[in-house]
Parts: C-alpha cells; sequence; structure tokens
C-alpha cells in the first residue's frame, strides 16, 4: 500500500532507511549522479578501429593512426588500454610499439618481435592507466622500425587494428 506524504507528514519527516526498494515504483528513473558503483566496477567502454594499410618507416615512435577518446567521469578513475595491432613485416628487424596518453608514453614494447621475410602477427599491449582528469583523454597507438630493412606496415590482409578504453572505478 502506497503512503501518502502530507504537509504534516512531509519529505523531512521521513528518517534514513525507511526507504526501501519494494517502495520505489519499477519505472522510477534514479540519476547516474546518485549511484555509486563499488571500485573496480567497468563504468564504460570505448573502441576504435584504423584498417587502413599503412607502411611505417620511421625510427622514431610515429602515430599509426589507431586512437580513441575517453571522458573519465572521475579524476579517481583508472582507464584500461588495450591494443591490437595487425603488423606486417617483409625484411629483418624488429618493430616497436607503445601507447600513449596524449603525448605522453604509457608503455611500451620495444623490439616487440623479430621477424623473418613475410611474417605477420596480431601485437596486443595493455595498460591500466591513471590519468587523475575529467576531460577527454586520447590514446593512441605508435609505431617504429628498429634495425630494419625492407617492408614494415600495419593492417595488411586484416580486418584492421583495434583500441578498447575501459574506465574502471577508482
Amino acid at each position: 500500500m502506497a503512503t501518502l506524504i502530507s504537509g504534516s507528514t512531509g519529505v523531512n519527516k521521513i528518517t534514513d532507511g525507511t526507504i526501501t526498494n519494494a517502495d520505489i515504483a519499477s519505472s522510477a528513473a534514479i540519476a547516474g549522479s546518485k549511484l555509486v558503483m563499488p571500485t573496480g566496477s567497468v563504468l564504460q567502454v570505448v573502441e576504435g578501429s584504423y584498417s587502413s594499410q599503412t607502411d611505417v618507416s620511421s625510427t622514431s615512435y610515429a602515430d599509426t593512426g589507431l586512437s580513441v577518446a575517453i571522458t573519465p567521469s572521475s579524476s579517481s578513475s583508472k582507464i584500461f588500454a588495450m591494443i591490437n595491432v595487425h603488423t606486417y613485416l617483409n625484411g629483418s628487424g624488429f618493430i616497436g610499439l607503445n601507447i600513449c596518453r596524449g603525448s605522453t608514453q604509457i608503455v611500451e614494447a620495444n623490439k616487440a618481435s623479430g621477424y623473418d621475410d613475410n611474417t605477420s602477427e596480431m601485437v596486443v599491449l595493455t595498460k591500466l592507466d591513471s590519468p587523475s582528469t575529467t576531460s577527454a583523454t586520447t590514446y593512441k597507438a605508435q609505431m617504429k622500425i628498429v634495425n630494419f630493412t625492407g617492408t614494415a606496415r600495419i593492417n595488411q590482409q586484416t580486418g584492421g587494428s583495434r583500441i578498447t578504453l575501459m574506465e574502471i572505478a577508482g
């Protein structure tokens, strides 16, 4: 049975803990700002992809075209970043890959893999980052060649490369 709240039994007369979930209509909308997710909860997920075949010839880290932005809901949130980059080398040498938050490198796999001719590989990098901001923040993948001769590229004969970001409650 519903309880009528009037002037003599107004809202200021209701004590904490006296309204239960059963008292709230199933159609009631509760603002997200009123909900508190426990530490470690996934608050949001964003994903970006890049499918263009792109040659890499730089011996310094250069953007691959793979990037995505996320706006954390709290400055205490962590961001779990994961990139999957399809690499191809026809020659010999190594590649280096990293993940950047803006222009700041947060994880690097320098000389990630050695290759022989015509080698294709999906390289995965992950990092749990603490950006300490509520501003839109872009994460991106960068690549370089190391002691390499031949052709190095990303996204040859694949569905492309992906970057996934998850905001984790801090």
